[in-house]
């Protein structure tokens, strides 16, 4: 009870430390959701829609990403960011903008297989209208887009949330240095190795709150759907 008394009141007297710690996690995982999901919506509602040769190919291609291991995913972005790979000279390596790319190869094929199956049941209750009023191709999309908005911000919430629990690829890209590129994941851990049990249930408390108030405002949503 000590223990948690301790981090209760790191977070109310809102200890230096951690609000740099939430800074940097907020900085990344805002990031990485926002572009994943301008990037994966549209993709996701021309799978769920449209019909093309080798479409199968790519939801197959697709299912296999959202399966990636982050560790994985990090090792790739590593190799890539490091002394010997070819993005060496934009130095991404322990950096935020590193870890934001790292964890965008994540969460992207989350929001595409996503939003396809949706889109996939959705478009055929509006077909009709559609094709009356002669709708194609970026107009078609953002209809879509309109018609499926409580959709897309559920999605954005659940890659907010994938964002905010990823450990493996952050840790691997961000190398999760203090004051830089430590967000709450790789410092949970690394407090807790270091027996700084304080520290690290304040920031447990903060990342189940966050993911308390997400899911909230996601059954909301659903509800409302």
């Amino acid at each position: 009870m000590k223990i948690l008394g301790d981090a209760c009141n790191l977070i109310l007297k809102m200890d230096k430390t951690l609000m740099d710690i939430l800074s940097v996690t907020f900085r990344m995982a805002i990031s990485s959701s926002v572009i994943s999901l301008i990037i994966g919506v549209p993709i996701g509602i021309i799978y769920g829609y449209k019909n093309f040769k080798i479409k199968n190919f790519f939801i197959i291609l697709n299912r296999t990403l959202m399966g990636m291991p982050p560790v994985v995913c990090g090792l790739l972005c590593y190799l890539m960011f490091s002394g010997v790979g070819p993005l060496r000279h934009l130095r991404l390596l322990y950096t935020v903008e590193g870890m934001i790319i790292a964890q965008v190869l994540l969460i992207t094929p989350i929001v595409i297989g996503t939003m396809e199956p949706f889109i996939k049941k959705l478009y055929p209750e509006m077909n009709d209208t559609v094709e009356g009023i002669h709708i194609s191709g970026v107009k078609k999309i953002f209809l879509l887009i309109n018609e499926s908005k409580y959709e897309i911000v559920s999605v954005y919430l659940f890659a907010l949330s994938r964002a905010l629990a990823e450990v493996g690829a952050v840790s691997m890209v961000g190398g999760a240095i203090i004051f830089k590129t430590n967000v709450m994941t790789t410092a949970i851990m690394n407090y807790t190795n270091m027996g700084d049990f304080n520290m690290a249930m304040a920031l447990g408390i903060i990342l189940m709150l966050i993911s308390l108030v997400v899911n909230i405002i996601a059954n909301i949503l659903q509800s409302s759907t």
